[in-house]
């Protein structure tokens, strides 16, 4: 199956030869429209006065490739790279070729060198016809593009409320979290506090029942001690009685 072709559209900032035919068209910038297909590619160039074309063929484009010791895909890759995009580091020129053609060149660097590429292109058949083709081409992509950037837009903005909606559910959490975590804390130290009184109340209790189950000390005790001291002492004199007789 054969590679779809692309397409590219680009806006390069070129030397001119006459600054006169640079202010009537557009300031020394060109417009550079291409195809690419895998082996050969197509240009068609306007300056909002004229119109040029190219076709590179096939042959010419891989004779081009081996007079650069390139592949062909390289080859290509390579052009598309400073056809289809402007390089700031190139330098482009757009000039006079003779009979009408004009040559489109750029400068690139390989290995330290700078080298230049050329692609000699002729005066278009139709000229209104290749720069209506252009400016189709660009509105195309400026329509696109515009869609592209109404879509993005819709999505951030669709993003952005979605991220606005997580914010409020994750402060709403938090919060519950909060406030249950509040709760659970009173109804511990309610709970907490409950035990710690029926501690005390047993601490109590027991305080008592250990005070009620001691025998108290009985009066009788004590006076039997001094009933045990006055016989002992009754008991001496009576010795000392006997001992005092003749």
């Amino acid at each position: 199956m054969a590679a779809a072709p692309r397409h590219s559209c680009a806006k390069l900032s070129v030397a001119v030869e006459d600054p006169k035919a640079a202010a009537a068209a557009w300031g020394g910038a060109v417009f550079v429209r291409a195809t690419w297909l895998p082996t050969r590619f197509s240009l068609a160039v306007t300056d909002g006065a004229g119109a040029w074309v190219a076709d590179a063929s096939e042959a010419e484009v891989r004779l081009r490739a081996e007079q650069w010791d390139q592949p062909v895909p390289e080859y290509l890759a390579l052009a598309e790279r400073y056809l289809a995009f402007h390089q700031p580091d190139s330098t482009y020129s757009f000039h006079d070729a003779g009979r009408g053609h004009r040559r489109l060149s750029w400068t690139f660097e390989r290995q330290g060198t700078k080298l230049e590429w050329r692609w000699k292109l002729q005066p278009s058949p139709n000229t209104q016809q290749t720069i209506f083709e252009i400016l189709d081409f660009l509105m195309d992509a400026n329509i696109r593009l515009s869609e592209e950037v109404v879509r993005k837009t819709q999505s951030f903005d669709k993003l952005k409320q979605e991220a606005e909606k997580c914010l409020q559910q994750s402060e709403r959490f938090n919060s519950e979290k909060a406030e249950f975590e509040q709760a659970t804390f009173s109804k511990f130290v309610a709970v907490l506090n409950s035990k710690k009184a029926k501690l005390r109340q047993l601490r109590d209790k027991v305080a008592e029942h250990e005070s009620a189950g001691k025998p108290p000390k009985e009066a009788g005790e004590d006076e039997n001690s001094t009933d045990r001291t006055e016989v002992f002492e009754e008991g001496s004199d009576k010795e000392a009685s006997v001992n005092d007789e003749p």
